[in-house]
């Protein structure tokens, strides 16, 4: 796998982060996309929905349930309030 960009980013007191533009745009991130964060034991990686093979999606349902109750709440939409659209 080849490096295209390194960035750097702070990660919260609630564990959230932004990605920076320039990352975004390499992959063409927009805002309200879906994207899937897979965990491995040595990297994270972040990858479009619409990108991920049909059989790794069979997971996807159940966890995002899962993760809802911590993330679609007005606390959470608060917090990031502050972010400006684009950037």
């Amino acid at each position: 796998m080849e490096l295209i960009e390194m960035k750097t980013v702070t990660i919260t007191e609630k564990g959230q982060m932004a990605l920076p533009k320039d990352i975004r745009e390499i992959e063409g991130f927009k805002e309200g996309q879906k994207v899937v964060m897979l965990a491995y034991k040595d990297r994270v990686v972040i990858r479009p929905l619409k990108k991920m093979d049909p059989e790794e999606l069979g997971w996807l349902s159940l966890a995002e349930k899962s993760w809802a109750k911590d993330w679609l709440t007005p606390e959470e939409d608060k917090a990031w309030k502050h972010l400006k659209k684009g950037t």
